[in-house]
């Protein structure tokens, strides 16, 4: 049996640090969303464990996150198996969307379904723990209210379905040297978002588009913020940076605004820029083939 899984991307549509735990880490409050922008991931069963990858620049080894959750899924479902994955990548790396983290969470949920299920969601989710943050969001069926380190998830429904116009920089963004770099003093979330008062209250991207890390890639890259105000003067209701950067969106309300738009910049700089919804409901993202 082989596998053909869509592995989405994501946005936070705001992120607030809240604070640094005693082991470096920091605490955060962001509303993920999953993106209807997908790299595409093949499984067949195999001898052992390897990979092939459209992008040359990706290792095919340990270095690669769909390895580790392939490692972590055999050695917790205890088989002795293997599995050839075919990752054929489209979500820009290094640039906020997640698509690592995306791609260990389909391998996750593709080996288990070609397993039979062994492992509860329950350990599944305990898997994605460890291989980083953003991975138990991406076993999830909707948007969510990310907090702890970004791995305490809860559902968010009801939120709208805005269209995205993505814009993705020629520059990759190292993450960990992001938050190195944060000074807590300096962020841009207002302290009155809480998790409380956003349950309250909902999504209202005049309000909650915000990232308490934009003030450190902004000063490495600054055409980011350029960008940003491009998407505001072509129309977008708001435009924030996703996660630690340096993709940028635009959102929309409709779907041909977003596509009219997206012709109006296409190819500017060296940027590449993609038209997506938000994914707000289910989705079946594995098929049999």
């Amino acid at each position: 049996m082989r596998l053909r899984i869509l592995s989405p991307a994501k946005v936070n549509l705001f992120l607030r640090v809240t604070g640094r735990r005693a082991d470096g880490y920091h605490r955060l409050l962001s509303l993920m969303c999953r993106v209807g922008l997908f790299d595409e991931i093949d499984l067949r069963p195999a001898a052992a464990i390897r990979i092939a990858c459209s992008d040359p620049a990706l290792p095919c080894d340990e270095g690669n996150l769909a390895v580790r959750a392939a490692v972590a899924f055999f050695r917790a479902a205890r088989q002795a198996g293997g599995v050839a994955i075919t990752l054929r990548k489209r979500i820009p790396v290094s640039a906020g969307l997640g698509g690592g983290s995306s791609n260990a969470a389909s391998v996750l949920l593709g080996l288990n379904h070609l397993s039979g299920n062994p492992l509860s969601p329950r350990r599944l989710r305990r898997l994605a723990r460890r291989l980083g943050a953003d991975v138990p969001f991406f076993l999830e069926a909707g948007p969510a209210l990310a907090t702890g380190v970004g791995d305490i998830l809860e559902p968010c429904p009801n939120l709208a379905a805005y269209h995205l116009l993505l814009a993705c920089p020629p520059f990759g963004v190292s993450t960990p040297a992001v938050y190195r770099n944060l000074n807590l003093r300096l962020t841009n979330c207002p302290k009155q978002l809480t998790k409380a008062r956003f349950k309250k209250e909902g999504f209202d991207p005049a309000r909650h588009l915000c990232n308490d890390l934009e003030t450190v890639t902004l000063a490495l890259h600054p055409e980011i913020a350029a960008v940003k105000r491009r998407l505001l003067q072509a129309g977008a209701l708001g435009a924030l940076m996703s996660g630690s950067g340096g993709s940028v969106f635009g959102l929309f309300t409709d779907a041909g605004e977003t596509r009219r738009v997206l012709r109006g910049l296409a190819g500017e700089n060296g940027w590449r820029f993609f038209a997506a919804p938000l994914l707000t409901g289910p989705l079946t993202l594995i098929r049999q083939r």
